[in-house]
């Protein structure tokens, strides 16, 4: 892959950082049966932790799910394309969005004392919900990334059916599900192309 030299060195990372978090990163289609770690995990998630979102709400929440009887549940769950894969992967994540993520408010946003009561209307702290954890699950692929191992978001499942199987007591609602781990046999489709700058960033 070639890289402007000038847009390379305009950024403070070294390139071999951008390189791992950006170009050379790939979404996996294949996972080896190395074991990705409770540690990995929570250091994934102690890193990313510190990137923005509206009012500091952070939304996000994660189920992790490693063993056979959790992976059993989730499959069926899984559309056609994303099941064997989910299944042979060492680690699945179903990253959710926490609809009532203002209860925390106080805590988290406690220069603000009204900031909770900003969210009374469900309909509206929903939208804000998915949309600050959707941030997130964006950081959380990057995080992966940071921790040397490969991630294979998807989003093509069964959200209410998830939402029953594994949120039933909780205000969780899922968003993107996630395979991490060591890339396996064949894990990368062809690369497929980027839009150009001027096609995607006006000035004015």
């Amino acid at each position: 892959m070639t890289t402007s030299v000038e847009s390379t060195e305009a950024l403070s990372l070294p390139q071999d950082v951008q390189d791992l978090l950006f170009r050379e990163a790939r979404t996996a289609n294949s996972f080896s049966d190395e074991p990705v770690t409770d540690e990995q995990i929570r250091a994934i998630y102690e890193l990313v932790k510190w990137a923005p979102t509206s009012m500091n709400n952070q939304p996000l929440r994660a189920l992790v799910i490693r063993t056979e009887e959790g992976k059993k549940r989730l499959a069926p769950l899984m559309s056609e394309g994303n099941r064997a894969k989910t299944e042979a992967a060492p680690v699945t994540v179903v990253l959710a969005a926490d609809t009532e993520f203002h209860e925390h408010l106080p805590r988290t946003f406690p220069h603000f004392p009204g900031a909770k009561d900003l969210f009374a209307d469900e309909a509206g702290r929903v939208e804000t919900a998915k949309l600050n954890a959707l941030l997130q699950v964006g950081y959380f692929i990057i995080g992966v990334r940071a921790a040397g191992l490969a991630a294979g978001p998807m989003t093509g499942f069964d959200a209410e059916g998830i939402d029953k199987e594994f949120f039933a007591d909780k205000p969780w609602k899922s968003l993107v599900v996630i395979n991490v781990g060591k890339p396996g046999d064949n894990p990368w489709f062809d690369r497929l192309p980027r839009l150009d700058f001027d096609e995607v960033v006006e000035t004015v």
